[in-house]
């Protein structure tokens, strides 16, 4: 499955005009995805879109509008969260009276490939995908199903999310958030929680290698805690990589919460200490589809050949990059791996 156009909207400069050198600064514990400009969209459909929508729309419409596209499939956690709980909140103050229609119709994980769907006419094959921190990576599984079955057809692929209020809450109290940590020292304190991200990422995937970004080569997501499981789970899918390891880039889901770092050093123990460690969550900070930022992230890498500094973890001479390897968790539970080959 190859990229062929990607956009990503995030808390850096990563749309329009990349700069990955300059790094936004957290807000109390929190990295807000910089809205971009919706050209084409009415305004009184706009304001009645929750985030989630607005910056799915602003990832995804630039490259479909223009395009002959098949199926729209997005990966979310939490896309129409906060517009379903204003809708839940509505019946009890107005007693099941009368509702705003628009936080119903935006209250459903669905509404991101929906709206895109209504936006460009799409009546293909529309999918979402709503399984937590592997939301994307079956979002990517189901699009590289469909076009094994289909090899001339294109898809719009993506992940997306918000830090809803109503979650954040409710993950602050479990202790997955820190608001004390910022992405400036986010590696550098031994403790548990993390700071809390949001983003879109798409990619407009079909089987044609010429002008390709990147190919997504494997796709493995999994649940599970225990340690020694994951680490062979990891071993195993490393044994059906192909390419020299030599030009290959590990790129670590490491989020700076030090419960889980014994699994991420795990398996940078199994890649090798040759291979290069990229860390990325100090941009995004932690959401469910985080992975998506990562795929963009790997298809940056192998089309530029080179990332900035503050990336890697460790010291490396890499001078090519041929693959990518991604390893992402998501409170320790969920866990996925990518590879990507230039």
């Amino acid at each position: 499955m190859y990229i062929h156009q990607h956009i990503c909207i995030s808390p850096q400069q990563t749309n329009g005009a990349v700069d990955l050198e300059t790094i936004n600064a957290s807000v109390e514990g929190k990295l807000l995805a910089i809205e971009p400009q919706l050209q084409g969209v009415p305004p009184a459909m706009l304001r009645r879109m929750s985030k989630a929508v607005r910056i799915g729309i602003g990832a995804g419409l630039p490259l479909i509008k223009d395009r002959k596209t098949d199926g729209i499939i997005v990966g979310t956690a939490n896309g129409g969260m906060e517009d379903c709980i204003r809708f839940l909140n509505q019946i009890v103050d107005y007693d099941e009276g009368l509702l705003t229609p628009a936080n119903f119709v935006q209250s459903t994980p669905n509404a991101i490939a929906g709206q895109l769907s209504l936006l460009t006419k799409n009546r293909s094959y529309n999918a979402t995908h709503v399984h937590n921190g592997l939301a994307f990576e079956n979002a990517l599984i189901d699009a590289k199903m469909s076009l094994s079955e289909k090899p001339g057809h294109q898809y719009l692929v993506g992940g997306v999310d918000e830090i809803s209020s109503y979650n954040y809450n409710i993950d602050y109290l479990a202790g997955w958030y820190d608001k004390t940590k910022s992405n400036e020292d986010l590696y550098g304190i031994d403790a548990p929680g993390t700071i809390a991200g949001e983003g879109a990422a798409m990619f407009l995937v079909n089987t044609a290698a010429a002008g390709a970004w990147g190919c997504v080569e494997a796709v493995e997501a999994f649940e599970s805690t225990d340690k020694e499981y994951i680490e062979s789970r990891f071993k195993r899918f490393l044994s059906a990589c192909e390419g020299d390891t030599n030009h290959t880039l590990f790129v670590s889901g490491e989020n700076g919460d030090n419960r889980f770092l014994p699994v991420y050093a795990t398996c940078e123990f199994a890649i090798g200490s040759s291979i290069p460690v990229v860390r990325f969550k100090h941009l995004t900070g932690e959401y469910p589809t985080s992975s998506s930022f990562a795929l963009w992230l790997a298809c940056y890498a192998l089309k530029n050949q080179s990332l900035p500094a503050h990336f890697y973890k460790n010291e490396h001479n890499l001078k090519q990059i041929n693959q990518v390897i991604l390893y992402n968790q998501y409170q320790g539970r969920q866990h996925s791996f990518i590879l990507i080959s230039g």
